[in-house]
C-alpha cells in the first residue's frame, strides 16, 4: 500500500496535526533565532536554563516514544483480525502484576530524578551570583512602572542641583536601556512602584517577578558585547504588551566611557552669536496608529545604531530652537515629572532625560530614538502607548497644548541631550 493511501485513511484531525507539525518544523529557522528567542543564549544563566529545557524535552520524548511504541504494539498485536475475533475472549490482563507495576513506578521515579537533579542545580545556580564571582559583581537596581523600566546605578555618583541650588550627590539613572559590562556578573535588584511586573531578558536570563512591597533579584552575565531585547512578562495593565526595554552589553573601556558620560550634566549647545540664531521650524511626517517604530537600518545592527547615538553631531543643530525647547520643557510642566541634571529640572515621576538623546529607543523600547519618532511620541503619546502617565497625568491633567512649533522645539532640545 502506498504512503498516500495510508495517510488518506487517517482521521481528519491527524491530518491537521501532521500539517501543523510540518509548518512549525519548516518555520523553525525563522523563529528560533529571533531577538527574544531563548534558543540563542548569550550568557551562563540563560544557557543553564536552556540545558534544563532540553533535558526535560529529551526525557519527555523518550517517554512519548516508549508509550507510543507499546500502544502501537498492543493495537497491532491484539487487533480483531476478522468477525470471529470481535467476540473472542480478551487476552490475559497484567493488572495487579507486581513486576509490571513496580517497574513502571521505578521508571517514573527515574525519569523524575533525571529531571529533578538539573532542575535543583539550575535553581541554585540562577538564584544569585556564584560565591566565587560575588566580589566582581556589578550592582544595578531595576524598578518597574506602568509602563516603563527605570535603572539605577548605586555604585556611580552624579551631581545635580535641587530647586534651592544645593548640590546633591546621588546615583544616576537611565530608562528602558540597561547598559551593563560584558563578561562580568551583574546583580539586579528588582523593585516595583505599582503593580506586579516580570523582568525578562530571554537571551540572558529567565523571568523574575517584581513584587510590590517585596525585594527580589536576579543575576546575569553577557558573554560578549551585544544588544538584547527585554520585556515585561506579567500582565500589568492597558499597555503591558508595549512595556519593553533593551540591554546593551559593552566591553570594559567602552562601559567606563559610557558611565563617565552619564554622570556628566546635560549637554549644552551654544551659538557663537545668539543674536544671529533663528528658530526654523521643520515639518514632520504622520504615522498610522499601529505603525512600527523602527527602520530596517536599525534592525540590521542595533548595537552600532546605539553607538552612533553616543556621538554629538558636529553640525545641524539650531541653538535658538534648542533654547526655546529648554524653556518650554519648564513652561509645559515637563520638569515636574522628569529630571535633567544641569538644567535644574528634578522630577521623579517619569524617566530621567539628562542624556535621552544618546538612547537608541524611546517610549519603553517601542520606538527608535530619531527625530520623527520622538515627535510622534510628543505629539500623541496616548496613540503610541494607551493610558500612559505622560498622557493621563501630564497632558490631560495639566491641560498641556502644544503647537507644531512647540513640538519641534522640544524635539530639538531632547535630541541635543547626548
Amino acid at each position: 500500500m502506498r504512503l498516500s493511501q495510508i495517510i488518506s485513511k487517517f482521521p481528519r484531525f491527524l491530518k491537521a496535526a501532521a500539517a501543523l507539525s510540518g509548518t512549525v518544523l519548516l518555520s523553525g529557522c525563522f523563529w528560533l533565532d529571533g531577538p527574544q528567542s531563548t534558543f540563542d543564549p548569550n550568557g551562563p544563566v540563560a544557557r543553564r536554563q536552556m540545558d534544563l529545557f532540553y533535558t526535560t524535552c529529551w526525557v519527555s520524548l523518550f517517554i512519548f516514544v516508549v508509550v507510543g511504541a507499546v500502544l502501537a504494539y498492543a493495537m497491532i498485536k491484539f487487533r480483531a483480525k476478522g468477525e470471529a475475533d470481535e467476540h473472542a475472549e480478551p487476552p490475559e490482563q497484567a493488572h495487579g502484576n507486581p513486576i509490571v507495576e513496580i517497574s513502571l513506578i521505578g521508571a517514573s521515579v527515574l525519569a523524575l530524578v533525571i529531571i529533578a537533579i538539573p532542575t535543583l542545580s539550575g535553581i541554585w545556580y540562577s538564584y544569585d551570583v556564584p560565591s566565587q564571582d560575588k566580589a566582581d559583581a556589578y550592582e544595578i537596581t531595576a524598578t518597574g512602572y506602568q509602563w516603563w523600566f527605570k535603572f539605577d546605578y548605586p555604585g556611580e555618583t552624579a551631581q545635580t542641583l535641587d530647586p534651592t541650588g544645593k548640590i546633591i550627590n546621588a546615583p544616576f539613572s537611565t530608562a528602558n536601556e540597561l547598559v551593563i559590562p560584558a563578561g562580568r556578573p551583574v546583580r539586579i535588584a528588582l523593585r516595583t512602584v505599582d503593580v506586579i511586573h516580570s523582568f525578562w531578558i530571554p537571551k540572558l536570563a529567565g523571568k523574575v517577578d517584581m513584587m510590590p512591597n517585596r525585594g527580589n533579584h536576579l543575576w546575569l552575565k553577557s558573554d560578549n558585547p551585544g544588544y538584547y531585547w527585554g520585556q515585561c512578562a506579567e500582565f500589568c495593565g492597558e499597555s503591558h504588551a508595549v512595556m519593553r526595554f533593551r540591554v546593551i552589553a559593552l566591553g570594559p573601556k567602552e562601559f567606563n566611557d559610557w558611565v563617565n558620560a552619564q554622570v556628566a550634566p546635560a549637554r549644552k549647545v551654544a551659538s557663537a552669536d545668539q543674536t544671529q540664531a533663528k528658530a526654523q521650524f521643520a515639518e514632520y511626517r504622520t504615522f498610522r496608529r499601529n505603525e512600527a517604530g523602527y527602520t530596517s537600518a536599525f534592525d540590521a545592527s542595533p548595537l552600532d545604531a546605539w553607538r552612533a547615538k553616543q556621538v554629538p553631531p558636529v553640525t545641524g543643530e539650531n541653538p535658538a530652537l534648542i533654547q526655546k525647547g529648554r524653556e518650554l520643557f519648564s513652561q509645559k510642566t515637563c520638569a515636574s515629572c522628569h529630571t535633567i541634571r544641569g538644567d535644574g529640572y528634578i522630577g521623579v515621576v517619569g524617566p530621567e532625560l539628562t542624556h535621552v538623546g544618546a538612547r537608541s529607543t524611546i517610549a519603553a523600547g517601542l520606538l527608535e530614538n530619531n527625530r520623527d519618532q520622538l515627535h510622534r511620541w510628543i505629539h500623541a503619546p496616548n496613540e503610541v502607548k494607551p493610558g500612559n502617565t505622560m498622557w493621563v497625568a501630564g497632558y490631560l491633567a495639566n491641560g498641556i497644548k502644544l503647537t507644531p512649533e512647540d513640538e519641534d522645539a522640544l524635539v530639538n532640545y531632547l535630541q541635543s541631550l547626548k
